[in-house]
């Protein structure tokens, strides 16, 4: 009777480990991403209206603006695991894509994810585990800024 005893006790201990703060995920986290012209909305906090017809036009927008809204975005702060980064393409009218890289000399030691495929008013997922460090994100199809990520424990 004392071997099922102690073999409840492991199975509750090691469900306790899985369930604590900082416990490895069994699945990826989603982290939802929304493109529109020339800017991803969540780091900015909404949708600034631009309007490109190319990604000449996002250029023009970001010599004009884009310094002063990166200064203001968000920075997305993670914990060290695996993510899958769901891009949606919306209403942007030619096909973007996200490139996910580490900043400075992280950008040749940093895991990374990139792709293109996002027609307007599609969604695509980009896997990737992500190590400690600082990232940046963005779309150079459209051309977005690089937005800043950080990862910590």
């Amino acid at each position: 009777m004392r071997s099922v005893h102690e073999a409840g006790l492991i199975l509750c201990a090691a469900a306790a480990l899985l369930l604590a703060p900082g416990a490895a995920r069994a699945e990826p986290l989603v982290i939802a991403l929304t493109q529109t012209g020339c800017q991803f909305i969540e780091p900015e906090g909404g949708n600034r209206g631009f309007r490109p017809k190319e990604a000449a036009d996002c250029r023009r927008v970001n010599a004009q603006s884009g310094e002063r809204r990166l200064a203001a975005a968000r920075t997305m702060t993670l914990k060290p695991g695996r993510y899958v980064f769901r891009v949606t393409n919306r209403n942007v009218p030619y096909e973007l894509g996200f490139y996910l890289r580490g900043a400075g000399v992280g950008r040749l030691t940093l895991p990374k994810v990139s792709g293109g495929g996002l027609a307007r008013g599609t969604t695509r997922d980009y896997a990737v585990t992500l190590t400690e460090g600082e990232y940046y994100y963005s779309c150079p199809l459209n051309p977005t800024p690089d937005y800043r990520l950080r990862v910590r424990n």
